[in-house]
């Protein structure tokens, strides 16, 4: 009998693909692909579930995973991805929005929401900014630098390891190419960077397919 998988992905506005006006997003490519496999007959179904907010850190996250996951759960098994830390880590009025300490305590305590309903969980890297942008104060008020970007996604694979986690490495991906791949704000991917990240994880949605 065919099983029904819900992939669940949690994130602020790289996740929810914003400034990708052609295919809306790496989870969105994600969701597209999910469904003609479906509709090709291979295989179990998998609905994905595109949870980012825009400007969200994992304060958020704290506040509203619990009854995303409740109101969301297929009782053939869930896949939760995390993919936060881009506006953790900025620093606003001089005061970083979440500091590293805390932003680990919240990923701890997220994956520990994720865990009653998932035994599949994904962490997901932070991707590196534009030259233009490190270390900025741009119009939000808001300045990213790159130094703490290494620093968070190390707390990120730390955790990964130490609880059998996935890890999705976007960051070293976009690296080299760093330029190239991310739109004028210098923070979201254009079109070509959500298109590799897509490329990255289809390998993984490809398990469940």
């Amino acid at each position: 009998m065919k099983k029904i998988i819900y992939g669940l992905f949690f994130g602020d506005s790289i996740t929810y693909g914003e400034y990708d006006g052609v295919f809306g997003g790496w989870v969105d490519i994600l969701k597209r692909y999910a469904l003609q496999k479906f509709h090709e007959g291979n295989g179990d179904e998998l609905i994905l579930f595109n949870l980012g907010i825009g400007g969200e850190t994992t304060e958020g996250l704290l506040k509203r995973i619990p009854h995303e996951l409740a109101a969301r759960n297929s009782a053939d098994g869930n896949i939760v991805f995390l993919s936060y830390g881009a506006n953790d880590l900025a620093v606003k009025d001089g005061v970083q929005i979440v500091d590293p300490e805390k932003f680990k305590t919240n990923i701890k305590e997220a994956v520990a929401h994720a865990r009653q309903f998932s035994n599949t969980i994904y962490l997901v890297s932070i991707l590196p900014f534009s030259q233009k942008i490190d270390g900025v104060v741009v119009s939000s008020g808001k300045k990213r630098i790159n130094e703490d970007v290494v620093v968070y996604n190390q707390i990120l694979k730390n955790i990964a390891a130490e609880d059998s986690l996935g890890y999705i490495d976007f960051y070293s991906a976009f690296l080299d190419d760093k330029e190239i791949l991310l739109s004028a704000d210098g923070v979201h991917p254009n079109e070509k960077g959500y298109g590799m990240m897509a490329e990255i994880a289809i390998p993984i949605i490809e398990k469940y397919l």
